[in-house]
């Protein structure tokens, strides 16, 4: 008989926690004011701009090689025809990089645009129509809480949206918090901490909609993870007592 209240007793702490874990629509649907067929145009005018510690690489080339060799920075010398790797450059502290012939250029907080037009006036002198590409390398954002994955991701392309962010990471558990995901942004050493609701449609105007370098996603648990978490720890100590006070009941109940 005593197991059997056991039993019952177990059945009804297990039933409490799946009570206290399950979430409403309203917490796990994305997007939950966006009509059918409704448009919603982009008025986000997100440009990526260079950071403090990115790294980047910038070739320069032109239609006579041998005249744009000095404005790249190689590893290591040519040997039987093969060229050697080019050098990225890593933004210093001050927001510059040291360019072959110019010297210093601070291309911290301007765009990958901007440092081309940059650069081309400052290669005018030395160079006649030099094509010039950027790309930065490090380009890195970081997950964590309730997702699948958590993790640090690369990002190949020049800008990436925080839906395709979590999708990198395999998208909230249906215990992240929607309403309430957290940016964490850096800019040359100050921290910038913004929240949106993933339900509402006005997410995709929020100015960390699309991610920069470096940027940290952080989706906390929600209220039924919280209190299912809560619950499920004092329902291992309610176990281990009940079990204890049974079977104490049962040694005396045998011994008598």
């Amino acid at each position: 008989m005593k197991k059997e209240y056991f039993g019952f007793f177990k059945l009804l702490v297990i039933f409490a926690l799946l009570l206290s874990s399950c979430a409403s629509k309203k917490e796990v649907v994305y997007f939950q004011n966006a009509s059918n067929f409704e448009t919603l145009v982009d008025k986000n005018s997100f440009v990526p701009k260079f950071k403090v510690d990115d790294l980047v690489s910038i070739n320069v080339s032109t239609l006579d090689n041998e005249a744009s060799v000095p404005f790249n920075l190689f590893k290591g010398i040519t040997e039987g025809g093969i060229r050697p790797e080019q050098v990225d450059y890593l933004i210093d502290q001050e927001g510059n990089i040291n360019f072959p012939v110019i010297g210093k250029l601070k291309i911290s907080g301007l765009s990958p645009e901007e440092v081309r037009l940059l650069l081309s006036e400052r290669l005018k002198d030395y160079l006649k129509d030099p094509i010039i590409n950027i790309r930065l390398v490090n380009f890195t954002v970081t997950i964590l809480g309730e997702v699948q994955r958590p993790g640090t991701y690369p990002v190949s392309g020049e800008r990436i949206t925080i839906l395709e962010a979590l999708g990198l990471a395999g998208d909230l558990t249906i215990k992240g918090m929607r309403k309430n995901v957290m940016v964490i942004r850096d800019f040359d050493g100050t921290k910038v901490y913004t929240r949106l609701d993933l339900t509402q449609k006005e997410a995709m105007n929020s100015p960390v909609y699309y991610l920069t370098q470096n940027d940290v996603v952080y989706v906390e648990p929600n209220q039924s993870a919280v209190t299912a978490s809560s619950l499920d720890n004092r329902a291992t100590i309610a176990i281990s007592l009940a079990s204890l006070v049974i079977t104490s009941t049962i040694l005396f109940v045998t011994r008598n």
